[in-house]
C-alpha cells in the first residue's frame, strides 16, 4: 500500500493512509499491510502554482507507476486529486466516507480575531487554488491573493515565520485529520487499484460509503464535462436530502468579476451494499463500485452532465476559456 508524500511533507498522506489501512485490518484481520511512502511531482514542484505546471497527474504519476510494476497493491489519495479521467489499467476501488468539504481560513498570529472582511487593504492570502482565489476575490476586492505551495507544515509555517501572508486557505479536512482544528482527489478518501485485479477490488470495496460515492460521482461528471482542473476557477458542491441529490456547481473568472452558478436535483436512493452481486458494467467517472446498485450511479452521473451542459448552454464555456488562456499567460 502506498501513500502519497515523503518523509518531509507526509504528515497528512500518513495520516489518511493510517485510517485506510486501520479500517482494512479491522474487516480482515488475518491480513498483513505494509505502508510505502512515495512522492510525486507535486510533492516536489513547490515553486511554481498548481495551476501553471500543466501537469493532469502532478500527485498520482508517481505511484501508479508503482501499481503498474505490482510493487503496491491499493495507493491512497486525496480524491480531489485524482483526475476525472484515469490512465487505462487504473481505477478508485473506494470511495471513503467524506469529512468536511469546507475551505478555512488560518490567519497570521497578529491578525488573530480578525476576519477576511476586516483585513487591511492589501492584505496578501495565500492559496494554491485558482477557484478560492477567485471565489475570494470576488468577495473581498480590498485583498490580494497569493500563490502558496507545500504540504500543511510548510504553509504553516510560511504563515507563521515570514510576513508575506497575512492569511492563507485551507482544506478544512487536512487540518481536521492532522488534529489542528484550532488553527481553522474536500474531504473524501479514494483508493486507487489496478483496473483488473478482481482481488484487490474486491478488499477494498467494502470501504465504499454509499452516500459520499454517489456525491463524488456526480460532482467528478460535472467537472469532467466541464473540463474543468487547475487551470480554471471551478467550484462543485452536493447535498443528499430526503431522497435528493443536489448539485450546485460554477464557474469564475480569474478575478472573479464574472460569475455562472445552477443547481439542479435527482431523485436518488442511498444504497446499502449490493445483495445480488457484483455488477459487470464499466467505472464511472474513474469510479468501480460493483458492489453498490447500478441505478443510483447513473443517476448521480447524469446529474452531473445535465448541470455542467445546462452552464455550458449558459456561456460558461466563454469564461473557462478566457480563464484558461490568461492563466497561460502570466
Amino acid at each position: 500500500m502506498s501513500g502519497n508524500g515523503n518523509a518531509a511533507a507526509t504528515a497528512l498522506a500518513r495520516i489518511q493512509t493510517d485510517s485506510v489501512v486501520a479500517t482494512l485490518k479491522a474487516l480482515y484481520p488475518g491480513l498483513q499491510f505494509e505502508i510505502i511512502a512515495m512522492s510525486t511531482t507535486g510533492d516536489k514542484i513547490l515553486d511554481t502554482a498548481l495551476s501553471k505546471i500543466g501537469e493532469k497527474s502532478l500527485f498520482t504519476k508517481e505511484l501508479e507507476h508503482a501499481l503498474e510494476r505490482n510493487e503496491v497493491d491499493l495507493v491512497v489519495h486525496s480524491l480531489k486529486d485524482l483526475p476525472t479521467v484515469l490512465p487505462p489499467g487504473f481505477t478508485i476501488g473506494a470511495v471513503c466516507k467524506r469529512e468536511s468539504p469546507y475551505d478555512a481560513v488560518v490567519f497570521h498570529p497578529k491578525f488573530v480575531g480578525k476576519t477576511l472582511e476586516t483585513l487591511p487593504e492589501k492584505s496578501v492570502v495565500g492559496t494554491s487554488s485558482l477557484r478560492r482565489a477567485a471565489q475570494l476575490q470576488r468577495k473581498f476586492p480590498h485583498l490580494e491573493f497569493k500563490s502558496i505551495r507545500g504540504n500543511l507544515n510548510t504553509r504553516l509555517r510560511k504563515l507563521d515565520e515570514l510576513q508575506e501572508f497575512s492569511a492563507i486557505i485551507l482544506a478544512a479536512a487536512g487540518l481536521q485529520r492532522m488534529g489542528w482544528q484550532n488553527r481553522v482527489g474536500q474531504g473524501a478518501l479514494g483508493v486507487e487499484v489496478r483496473a483488473k485485479d478482481q482481488d484487490i477490488l474486491d478488499l477494498v470495496g467494502v470501504l465504499h460509503d454509499p452516500e459520499t460515492l454517489l456525491r463524488c460521482i456526480a460532482e467528478r461528471s460535472f467537472l469532467r464535462h466541464l473540463e474543468g482542473g487547475c487551470s480554471v476557477p471551478v467550484a462543485v458542491h452536493t447535498a443528499i436530502k430526503d431522497g435528493q441529490l443536489y448539485l450546485t456547481g460554477g464557474v469564475w473568472s480569474l478575478n472573479g468579476a464574472e460569475t455562472m452558478q445552477d443547481t439542479m436535483q435527482t431523485t436518488i436512493h442511498v444504497p446499502v451494499q449490493h445483495e445480488d452481486g457484483p455488477e459487470d458494467d464499466p467505472q464511472l467517472v474513474g469510479i468501480t463500485a460493483r458492489n453498490i446498485p447500478r441505478q443510483p450511479q447513473l443517476a448521480a452521473e447524469n446529474l452531473g452532465i445535465s448541470l455542467a451542459t445546462l452552464l455550458l448552454n449558459k456561456g460558461a464555456k466563454n469564461i473557462l476559456d478566457v480563464a484558461r488562456q490568461l492563466n497561460e499567460a502570466h
